[in-house]
């Protein structure tokens, strides 16, 4: 039998994809705008809704950067394990509460737009749970993460080896 130092063993850590291009290297204007619009998107938001909801969006659209970066953000922010592992099953569980559904519901609609557009029973649902205001700031936050996601899987953005 022969070895070969290229195959991993069973436990070793697939390397992350390459990156493809550096967008603050390489459209540095638009990433510090991008940068400035997530930061305004949040105002006026619970910090646990806006992890739930960027962290939900980077799931459904398989960022991994996102995901672990927002992950890790929920976490500070008072975030238990359990509802984060099972974010991707909401609906199945007992421990968001009906903001924090209709956050969610929400986030869905929007991120899978083709998927049959953001319905009027899941507005009405978030309608009852935010002010006009917090709306209109819960839309930009959904809209800003899924900028990122998009640059986060178009330039393979992966997170760093923990």
């Amino acid at each position: 039998m022969t070895t070969n130092d290229s195959l991993t063993t069973p436990d070793s850590h697939v390397p992350a994809p390459a990156q493809r291009l550096s967008l603050p290297k390489l459209a540095p204007a638009y990433y510090q705008a991008m940068v400035a619009v997530d930061q305004a998107s949040r105002t006026g938001l619970d910090p646990v809704i806006v992890e739930l909801v960027k962290l939900h969006a980077s799931m459904i659209n398989g960022c991994a950067f996102c995901i672990d970066m927002h992950a890790t953000d929920a976490v500070k922010h008072g975030e238990q394990e359990h509802r984060l592992l099972s974010l991707p099953a909401w609906r199945e569980t007992p421990w968001f509460t009906a903001r924090e559904r209709a956050a969610l519901a929400l986030t869905e609609s929007v991120t899978l737009l083709t998927q049959g557009h953001v319905p009027d029973a899941v507005w009405a649902e978030a309608a009852e749970h935010f002010d006009e205001t917090e709306l209109a700031q819960l839309v930009a936050l959904i809209a800003t993460i899924n900028a990122w996601n998009r640059i986060g899987v178009s330039t393979r953005l992966s997170p760093a080896a923990k």
